[in-house]
């Protein structure tokens, strides 16, 4: 497979792109800065391209390679991907689902604990000698408090048996009701926000997604809610969540995700009760290393003719 063109849209893992380079011809899309150029040079021999969260394949780019085959994403989401441009010309799409749902469900639970109990705010009042002052203040209970979730997927569910362990009452919206849950069900997130105490975003970015945590949201969600977003930046207006927390119209928010990523909205910067983090939701050791290897097994798969991993177009 040696000859087979490989276009790897972005940096995201340096054992994909070692594993990449011995088995196929990479193409670092990051290293020509003309990329029409690069593209006008080699796009007939690009028969693959690999993208993640940040950077995938568009409709120019899709257009720009008419030996395109397949898409394989190192990432659950699909929203840097044109899957009806992929549809259209017949091109396969796979993504890396299963292998980061614990990652991300963990570090969910975790963003909640951080934000209730100071966590972050309690390391700082240690490291810089004010504990010899004084006890740090009190803080948050996190069991029991009602959790709401939008989206109840494989990623949502595995928050939600989490959560039911610290005995938090659960309920979700999603596009529709699901089957075989008790959990309670609303059929609108300002419901949903109106009948918990943390939100959690865990949906897939669509654009009927995109801004679903507005202003009526966070205001239903109210001045001792938290908001905690481990989906994607885009599913939250931002603007309206930084004015709600600056003004204490919210109570907290943990986030993994952001809507110009990296670029996060310094008014977070001075605020104790948001815990920013630069998504790394399935950054682990282990993970990475699994979503690499889908990426890879679905590449195989899919030049020997032989059923993909996971495809999802």
């Amino acid at each position: 497979m040696e000859s087979i063109g490989v276009l790897m849209a972005c940096p995201m893992s340096s054992y994909l792109e070692q594993e990449l380079d011995k088995r196929f011809k990479l193409f670092r899309f990051w290293n020509f800065p003309q990329k029409n150029e690069f593209l006008n040079q080699n796009a007939d021999s690009i028969r693959a391209v690999v993208g993640n969260a940040f950077a995938g394949a568009d409709a120019e780019l899709i257009d720009s390679l008419p030996k395109l085959e397949i898409v394989s994403s190192f990432s659950v989401g699909l929203d840097k991907i044109d899957l009806n441009k992929c549809k259209e010309k017949g091109i396969r799409v796979t993504n890396t689902p299963d292998v980061l749902t614990e990652d991300v469900a963990d570090l969910a639970i975790g963003l909640m604990l951080a934000v209730l109990r100071r966590i972050c705010e309690c390391d700082r009042y240690v490291r810089k000698g004010l504990w010899k002052s004084g006890d740090f203040k009190l803080t948050s209970k996190f069991s029991g408090k009602s959790v709401g979730i939008i989206g109840l997927g494989r990623i949502g569910l595995t928050i939600a048996r989490r959560a039911e362990a610290f005995g938090c009452p659960i309920s979700y919206h999603a596009r529709s009701e699901k089957p075989n849950t008790n959990y309670k069900y609303y059929p609108s997130v300002v419901e949903l926000a109106s009948n918990c105490q943390i939100l959690v975003v865990a949906c897939a970015l669509t654009p009927e997604t995109r801004h679903i945590v507005n202003r009526e949201v966070i205001e239903a969600l109210g001045s001792k809610g938290v908001l905690i977003n481990i989906g994607r930046g885009p599913h939250v207006d931002e603007k309206e969540l930084v004015s709600a927390l600056v003004e204490g119209r919210l109570g907290g928010a943990g986030l993994d995700v952001f809507e110009n990523e990296p670029e996060v909205p310094e008014q977070l910067f001075g605020l104790e009760n948001v815990v920013l983090l630069p998504h790394v939701g399935s950054g682990t050791v282990e993970t990475r290393k699994a979503m690499a290897d889908l990426v890879l097994g679905n590449l195989e798969a899919h030049f020997l003719n032989k059923p993909l991993l996971t495809p999802v177009v």
